[in-house]
């Protein structure tokens, strides 16, 4: 009975010391810290990893998830700094960053961020006029999550980020923006035809303004070569009459009718280049004229050196044969007589 009851004991003792080392060990996850109490007073924070507590006098009181974690804010009706109602949904990011002030500095934590969140999504919208609301999103958000973060400070709470998801204007109100929009856009669209029609005519009158100058400057050009052309053929002229001169100066009688053959031409083609011209007269000396221009040939050989040989000497004056003068056979006494 003795040796019966030693086992007994034994092996409660064994039971117990399980028991206490089961008590006495505690295993914290990775991304969770547990606060350990002490008659219900808080004295540390156990590490992810194993950890030993005294059995049955520390207990483990919250066990706080300090990952990252998501709050969904639902939609919140919220009158602008303008009078404009719309709706506003967003979504918080926050980690624990002390698990003690978290657990034991706030009730239902999640519910308090919550609701701090939607008061301050009304009064930083509410103090924005509608236009900065659609435009300055980003802003929103920046100064949504410096004053919530401020708030929870004392939680030992990080508030990371705050996101506005939408927002809705009421449907009379979009469909306002929308004709704003339209109307914006037209007078955008009017301003930059006209702004392209202004550079087309300034364009064109550009180029009216050049041509004009080309035209100045080639009608210029034309003038001085006109000029130049007209300098030139005086010139011929001159050296032709100088010439004429000296020949007729050296007894060649012939050098004349280069001039009254000249004329001759001239005449001849006015005439025939008259639009009232139907018939031309002749005159008895016109038939002088192939004399005259036969002169004129003459007169260029003689001149130019151009007489066939190539020596260029002046051919000697011949005399002209007089025209043979022919006579009746028949004597008219005789005739007259018969």
């Amino acid at each position: 009975m003795v040796v019966g009851g030693f086992s007994i004991v034994v092996i409660a003792l064994v039971v117990l010391v399980i028991l206490v080392l089961f008590a006495g060990i505690k295993t914290v996850p990775q991304g969770y810290r547990y606060t350990v109490q002490r008659f219900g007073r808080y004295i540390r924070t156990l590490e992810p990893g194993l950890n030993l507590i005294v059995p049955f006098i520390e207990t483990i009181g919250m066990r706080m998830n300090v990952m990252e974690q998501v709050l969904a804010v639902p939609t919140q009706e919220v009158i602008t700094k303008d009078n404009a109602s719309i709706s506003a949904d967003a979504v918080a990011f926050f980690q624990v960053l002390n698990a003690a002030q978290a657990a034991y500095q706030i009730t239902n934590l999640e519910s308090a961020i919550l609701n701090l969140t939607k008061t301050n999504i009304r009064s930083v919208m509410g103090s924005m006029d509608l236009d900065e609301l659609l435009s300055n999103r980003d802003a929103i958000n920046e100064r949504l999550l410096r004053v919530v973060d401020e708030a929870v400070e004392p939680w030992g709470i990080k508030v990371t980020r705050v996101e506005i998801k939408d927002i809705q204007p009421p449907k009379d109100l979009v469909d306002a923006m929308g004709r704003q929009m339209k109307a914006e856009r037209e007078k955008r669209a009017q301003v930059l035809e006209a702004e392209g029609l202004r550079n087309a005519q300034i364009l064109r009158a550009e180029g009216a303004k050049q041509a004009a100058v080309l035209q100045a400057e080639g009608q210029r050009e034309a003038a001085f070569r006109n000029a130049e052309a007209r300098e030139r053929l005086a010139e011929a002229e001159a050296k032709a009459t100088r010439v004429v001169s000296e020949a007729i100066a050296e007894g060649n009688v012939q050098a004349i009718n280069y001039f009254v053959a000249q004329k001759y031409t001239e005449a001849l083609t006015a005439i025939g280049s008259a639009n009232n011209s139907k018939i031309v007269l002749m005159p008895m000396e016109a038939s002088s004229i192939i004399g005259s221009l036969g002169g004129i040939g003459a007169i260029a050989r003689e001149v130019f050196g151009d007489n066939g040989d190539g020596n260029g000497a002046p051919q000697p004056n011949r005399p002209r044969p007089s025209a043979a003068r022919t006579t009746p056979s028949v004597n008219p006494l005789t005739s007259k007589e018969t």
